[in-house]
């Protein structure tokens, strides 16, 4: 990582990765309707590659995360 501060778009790449493997762990263990979350969290990553709007981003900018660095979604 370079520089002190993490960047908003580490910070949503770690974000989705959470998800996906929350995601995967509870369609294991508990219903495989958990995959649901995994594929709103691909969705959300494509939808966001071309129109730019990114809830994600938004959320993590309002609680403080992100440092220095650009936007992945714009």
């Amino acid at each position: 990582m370079k520089g002190m501060f993490m960047t908003i778009e580490n910070s949503i790449r770690i974000l989705a990765g959470i998800m996906v493997l929350t995601s995967v762990a509870l369609a294991h263990w508990v219903s495989p309707s958990w995959l649901l979350l995994a594929v709103f969290v691909g969705l959300n990553l494509i939808q966001s590659a071309f129109t730019g709007f990114c809830p994600a981003e938004i959320i993590l900018k309002k609680i403080g995360v992100g440092g220095k660095g650009g936007s992945c979604c714009k």
